[in-house]
């Protein structure tokens, strides 16, 4: 059973979404939808073909599609077990397309997942479109649209970046949608691009496209596995990341994701 307050928890706070009364709401171009765990709420105005798109956006969003009870009984006999009570109904949540899911990857280079969230918001206000009381996420025109005025939204070195990357989407210089590409092969494409480097790729994979792909060389996968294993942070290396979570196949991108999650609840616990 997906747990959708745990799962919503760890989405990014970007004021596209909101998790109200045991339900989720999502801004979408059909409306505002909704899912309370049983059943989709859709806009009456919407036809049947609207309804399925918005409903397999929604289904995609959430990873309701998850088999975790698999998942919880292949690491079950793990050093990772204890995860499953920690977060038991935790899915990976993606985003709703994959130019959001760039942007969004981008916005976290470098910087704490805090900072980059309201950074991303701040985009969201300044360049999307306001639905009741969300905003559908900007499409690369209202982004680009905004030139220097993106400073505003205080992402840093970081701006510059999204805005070159939003270019080249818009002249189809750079296609994202690489759901046919092997992960390798992806990886290999993404980063020839200027403010795509291995660790975005990996990112944008697995939230973009949810590809079986995790960032190794990422600070918060290596701490979790620090403070699992009693290590100290500088002995985890990225191989060391890979010979750890390789071997639950199928599982180690969701395994890769717990960990993340557990990094952050225990840091902010510290904090």
């Amino acid at each position: 059973m997906i747990d959708l307050k745990k799962t919503t928890h760890e989405m990014i706070k970007n004021g596209t979404w909101k998790f109200e009364k045991g339900t989720f709401w999502q801004a979408l171009p059909q409306g505002i939808v909704g899912y309370n765990g049983e059943e989709f709420i859709l806009p009456d105005t919407l036809s049947r073909k609207e309804k399925k798109i918005a409903k397999d956006k929604i289904k995609f969003i959430l990873g309701l599609d998850t088999d975790l009870d698999s998942f919880y009984s292949e690491i079950s006999d793990s050093k990772f077990s204890f995860l499953i009570e920690e977060f038991y109904g935790l899915t990976i949540p993606a985003a709703p397309d994959t130019y959001q899911a760039i942007v969004e990857v981008i916005a976290q280079q470098q910087v704490s997942f805090e900072f980059a969230q309201k950074a991303i918001f701040n985009l969201v206000k300044l360049a999307g479109r306001k639905i009741g009381d969300l905003y559908l996420f900007p499409s690369p025109k209202d982004i680009l649209s905004l030139g220097s005025r993106i400073k505003e939204a205080k992402l840093g070195y970081r701006a510059n970046y999204i805005l070159e990357v939003t270019e080249k989407v818009l002249k189809k210089e750079l296609k994202l949608d690489l759901e046919k590409l092997k992960e390798e092969e992806a990886i290999k494409y993404l980063t020839k691009f200027r403010g795509i480097g291995k660790w975005s790729a990996e990112l944008f994979l697995m939230y973009g496209l949810r590809k079986n792909v995790y960032p190794a060389s990422d600070l918060g996968l290596r701490r979790g596995i620090a403070k699992i294993f009693g290590l100290k942070v500088k002995e985890v290396k990225e191989k060391d990341v890979r010979e750890i979570i390789e071997p639950y196949g199928k599982w180690k991108s969701l395994l890769a994701f717990y960990i993340l999650c557990y990094d952050r609840k225990t840091e902010a616990e510290r904090r």
